[in-house]
């Protein structure tokens, strides 16, 4: 029950992070839900491995690289997800930015 609540609260924060970024674009709460499916998905197989790989570099600089493969990450999520689209690199970081913070809040109102 708390894995179906907290999918939920993931694809709510997706869903109004794109709202308040003009460069992310998502069709709906259909898309929100699936890009959220995948989003975790690609972070529990695909992530640790790009951080693996990018270590040298992280520990260069200071952990600020795992800001880029989470942008990677997302635009992974958005050549896969249909309903889900983002501009650029640059969008990709600020949508990764911005979902933590909602994804913050809205773990911290319901849990």
């Amino acid at each position: 029950m708390t894995l179906l609540l907290r999918w939920l609260i993931n694809a709510l924060a997706i869903g109004i992070t794109a709202y308040l970024l003009p460069g992310v674009a998502l069709s709906g709460f259909f898309a929100a839900l699936v890009t959220a499916l995948v989003l975790g998905l690609v972070n529990i197989l695909i992530r640790p491995l790009f951080l693996l790989l990018t270590l040298p570099i992280n520990i260069l600089t200071l952990g600020l690289f795992t800001l880029v493969v989470n942008a990677l990450m997302i635009m992974l999520v958005a050549a896969i997800v249909p309903g889900f689209t983002v501009r650029g690199f640059w969008w990709a970081l600020l949508f990764g930015l911005v979902l933590a913070v909602v994804n913050y809040i809205l773990n911290a109102i319901f849990f």
